[in-house]
């Protein structure tokens, strides 16, 4: 099973933040990538600028039989497609995709474009990864530490557990 984390916080030529997340998964599924589970879509402010717009945010696990190369090839050809752009780090965007567990392994890749690390090497301090990983995979288990998400979810700042909302829009 592969985990992938999808956030937006500006609107593209597809639609708002939340149309931009489904169309991506659209896409993802258009690249022989099979939708397993999605969470709900989950609000958080933007970081480290609280002033910028908010986060929609979930995550879904999906099977493939890609690399993870492959897959996050594909996965930066889609952020294309939604209009993002990469200037300077935590700017707001139209879609941000990132590989947050493959099939449990441990991983990490230089390639010409881009560094590659699974897991996710931020995913225990970011609370719109783990809420909606507990939603969908409660007894899922970090590859390296094997500590599972209610000891991850415990481990956040009072102020993340407190700053992510569970929005119910389909």
């Amino acid at each position: 099973m592969v985990i992938l984390s999808l956030g937006s916080n500006l609107p593209s030529k597809y639609g708002d933040k939340f149309e931009n997340l489904k169309y991506a998964i659209s896409l993802l599924e258009d690249s022989d990538i099979l939708l397993d589970k999605k969470s709900s879509f989950y609000e958080t402010p933007s970081y480290p600028d609280k002033s910028k717009p908010k986060f929609a945010n979930m995550v879904i696990s999906v099977k493939t039989s890609l690399s993870p190369v492959n897959l996050m090839t594909i996965i930066i050809d889609i952020e294309k497609k939604l209009e993002r752009i990469r200037r300077n780090k935590n700017d707001p965007r139209t879609c941000d995709i990132d590989i947050i567990d493959y099939k449990d392994q441990i991983i990490k890749i230089k390639n010409n474009n881009f560094y590659l690390e699974i897991p996710h090497k931020s995913l225990v301090s970011r609370n719109f990864v783990l809420y909606p990983l507990q939603e969908i995979l409660p007894n899922w288990k970090h590859p390296k530490t094997k500590e599972i998400l209610s000891v991850l979810i415990n481990k956040l700042n009072e102020e993340d557990r407190k700053s992510i909302l569970k929005i119910n829009k389909n």
